[in-house]
């Protein structure tokens, strides 16, 4: 079975910076044809504007994710632009501090809110439309919708109460629209990351160096994981070399989630 996924079309949410961009970037070069999607249209603009052609494989979105017109206006771009859907990827994530002791921080609802429902409605418009355009399609997936979450949906820290609720809800979402989804060959998975050099961690160690050892001696490989190690991962998920596998959480975190019982930061 191929893990090509020359020729597909896929969608990847938090394209702008990071393992989004990192995830964009890497379909693009293995073929496919990718609407990067982000709400930093600024930052969008900067790092791809100047690679979108008019018969090119780039296309951008700018738009909040969590009102259902955006959904709705970002389906309709793709397909204008491509013809169909065939991946995915909900890669657009957040993560702030929780007070797990002040009744008045907002922060769960929040996470929920951007972390899990965004993805869950973007899913399950995604998936109407995969759904439609296999009608004529007797056999092979429909589609591919893979989630990002963390190792924090497992191991935690008091301060990221709403991150790590957020990525299990995420993680229990994912399960159940593979039990959803599998009658109609639509397949949904998640990878599970721990410590990757995105812009959020940048900018935890220019402000305290000494976090960087501390990821370091709880990872078993003893390093930080670049964004483009995930890629593969999604990649895997999203071709048909996977067809037999959904409602999985792949874990690529080089062994810290089998180290850090204690719950270090996690980003």
């Amino acid at each position: 079975m191929s893990f090509s996924i020359a020729g597909k079309t896929a969608i990847v949410t938090g394209a702008a910076n990071g393992v989004g961009l990192a995830i964009g970037r890497h379909f693009v070069e293995q073929g496919a044809n990718v609407m990067f999607c982000d709400m930093d249209e600024a930052t969008l603009e900067h790092e791809l504007g100047g690679e979108v052609t008019e018969d090119g494989p780039i296309r951008l979105f700018a738009g909040d994710l969590r009102k259902k017109l955006t959904i709705t206006n970002l389906l309709s771009a793709t397909v204008d632009a491509f013809e169909r859907i065939d991946i995915l990827v909900n890669a657009s994530r957040q993560v702030l501090t929780s007070d797990p002791l002040n009744p008045s921080d907002n922060s769960v609802s929040e996470l929920l809110e951007q972390n899990m429902l965004t993805a869950l409605r973007l899913s399950q418009a995604t998936a109407r439309r995969m759904i439609k355009q296999a009608e004529d399609q007797e056999e092979g997936q429909a589609g591919a919708i893979v989630n990002l979450s963390s190792i924090a949906a497992r191991i935690t820290h008091p301060e990221l109460l709403a991150y790590s609720v957020s990525n299990a809800a995420a993680e229990q979402m994912t399960r159940s629209l593979a039990v959803a989804l599998a009658p109609h060959r639509i397949r949904v998975n998640a990878v599970a990351f721990g410590s990757v050099m995105s812009a959020s961690l940048k900018g935890a160690l220019k402000e305290n160096d000494e976090y960087r050892s501390e990821i370091v001696k709880h990872t078993p490989l003893h390093r930080i994981a670049s964004p483009g190690e995930v890629c593969d991962a999604i990649q895997y998920l999203a071709s048909e070399g996977s067809s037999f596998v959904t409602g999985q959480v792949v874990t690529v975190d080089g062994g810290r989630s089998l180290l850090d019982p204690v719950g270090l930061s996690v980003h």
